[in-house]
Order: C-alpha cells, then structure tokens, then sequence
C-alpha cells in the first residue's frame, strides 16, 4: 500500500483554492494558488522536522569537536569527507558560512579541507533536504545530496593539492581563537537541551521563512502562467552550451536554496531539463557575486579565481550527469 504523506496539503490546497475562493480549476491563477497553498505548507511542515533533528545532532558536535579532530588525527582522506558533512548541517548560505570558513583556517586545519565545508555548506543543507524531498522525492533528493558532497570532497581536494596557502590574507593566519567551554553541555538536563534544539530549529526556519515563501510565490507564478515548454525552447535553441549557460546567468543573482528550490521545481515541470536547472540552483546559491565580494576579504583573487573556476567545473559535470541519468 502506497501512503502519501503529503496528501492532506493537497487536499486542503484544493479545497481552499477551488471550494472556499471558488476559483475555476482550469484558470491560471487557481492553478498557481493551489501550487503556493500545498507547498508552503509541504515545505514547512518537512523544514521544522528536518531542523529539529539536524539542531539536535549539532548540539552534539560543535565546531570545537569538530575542529579538534580534525586537526589531532591522521585521516588520509576521511577529513574531507567530515568536512563536507559538517558542511551539510550547518544551515548556512554561502555568506554565513565565511565566519566558519576563517574559523577552520585559523585553526590550521588544511586549506583543501576548508574548502571542502565551504563549498558543501550553501549546496547541500536541512533547509534543500526537506524541500527536496518534498517537492522531488527521496531518489533526487539522494542523488542530489550526493552530488553537493562530491563537488566539495573534489573541489576541496583538488584546492589541497594545488598549494595555494600563500594566496590567503595573512592577518587569517594570525587570528586567535577562543575555545568553549563544554562542561555546561555535558552537565545540561534532558529538558533544557530540547528547548535549546528547538529553539534553534525555529529560529532557522524563521530566517529563511521569506526566502521559501518568495520562492515558491515565484515558482508558483511560473507553475500558473508560464507556457509549457517556454524555458525549455530557449535553453535548447543554445544546444550543449545551454546548461553553461545556466550557470553563468546564475552568478549574479544571489539566494539561498530555500529560495531558489520551489523557482527549479517550476522550470523542470514546464520542461528544463533537471540537470540544467540543478545546475542553475547551485550556481545561484554557491557562486554569488556578494559571496566573492566577502571572501575577497580574506583570500587573494588568484585563490578565488581557482575556487570558482573549480565549482564551476564541478557544478557543469554535475548537471551533465543529472541530465544523463534523467
């Protein structure tokens, strides 16, 4: 027996939009109201549950920890995995992620591992996971959670190899840090972590609210107007130059992926390829113009050139893949 669970969001998207507005279901605003009504509720309702658990296995390693065993252990490899999960659970957008990212340097954890959490954090968190699941399924959404670790593990690995330490500001290298204190938290009761947690699952949920609803206000409009197919000419008519291009365009824009996701969800349904539009999402999220500003900060522009120019390599292959397999 096949159990949707997401089935009374489409029940009440359709009985809000069709039986108490009395919309006509062939009219093209009824048809992006009942797509705004049943995702937004989708997504949220997947957000606090995926937020609640992710705040809860945070609470249990912190930075610190993470920092720690990293720089004390011999991993062969292993460490950029770790970094790139980390990555995945923190719920940060490429900006937010920067303070971590100086943070992990000046720990002297190595540069290619930095870079592996960099590149990982904006592509692949709770945040993507639940509106993935929600909106694509769980074998996307596996696939697609695979793809962000294999960029940063590759990326980050490739950045190692390259030497390029010297191309980092030097006051990076001189900054403290300062260790907390983790008794508290060994000492905390049962109660007072679960506030904690939950606290912090809705304080995530609150700061990326807008960003969901305008996506999907987006996608929505997209979903109800746009012609079938509209996207999908355009992108063909640049034939194998179209998914490139994707990326390209997606450079200026800036978002995190809870804003971008449901805008993907209504492309590929009105024909972009999934790859393509995948592609267009991770280029949005992970090589923004404000977050090449910020890192320009603490990195030299012969450093950022290698690391965008090695996303962007990885982003491209990814698509083509996605495109492949879909």
């Amino acid at each position: 027996m096949n159990i949707d669970l997401f089935y009374p969001f489409e029940f009440f998207a359709k009985w809000l939009t069709y039986g108490v507005f009395g919309l006509a279901e062939s009219s093209h605003f009824g048809s992006a109201l009942e797509f705004f009504i049943n995702d937004t509720l989708k997504i949220f309702a997947l957000m606090l549950v995926i937020t609640h658990l992710m705040s809860l296995l945070r609470f249990y390693l912190p930075i610190e920890k993470l920092r720690d065993f990293l720089t004390r252990r011999k991993l062969y490899g292993l460490d950029y995995f770790l970094a790139t999960i980390f990555g995945a659970l923190t719920p940060f957008c490429t900006c937010s992620s920067i303070p971590l990212f100086v943070g992990f340097l000046e720990a002297r954890i190595p540069l290619g591992v930095t870079f592996a959490f960099l590149i990982t954090s904006p592509l692949v968190n709770e945040a993507a996971v639940a509106m993935f699941i929600g909106i694509f399924g769980w074998k996307v959404t596996l696939l697609y959670i695979l793809a962000g670790l294999t960029i940063g593990m590759v990326g980050g690995l490739i950045l190692g190899k390259l030497k390029l330490e010297k191309y980092v500001e030097d006051f990076v290298w001189k900054i403290k840090s300062d260790k907390l204190a983790e008794q508290t938290k060994e000492t905390m009761p049962w109660k007072k972590i679960a506030a904690l947690v939950s606290r912090e699952a809705f304080d995530i949920t609150r700061k990326v609210a807008w960003y969901i609803v305008a996506g999907i206000a987006v996608g929505a409009l997209i979903h109800g107007y746009v012609p079938q197919g509209f996207f999908e000419k355009y992108l063909e008519s640049a034939g194998p130059l179209g998914l490139p291009l994707a990326v390209i365009l997606a450079v200026p824009m800036y978002s995190n992926a809870t804003g971008i996701i449901p805008i993907i969800q209504a492309l590929v349904a009105k024909g972009v390829p999934l790859g393509t539009a995948l592609a267009f999402m991770m280029g949005v999220v992970g090589l923004s113009l404000p977050e090449a500003l910020i890192l320009k900060k603490v990195l030299k522009w012969q450093l950022l050139a290698w690391f965008f120019g090695v996303v962007t390599a990885g982003i491209i292959i990814i698509g083509y893949l996605f495109n492949l397999i879909f």
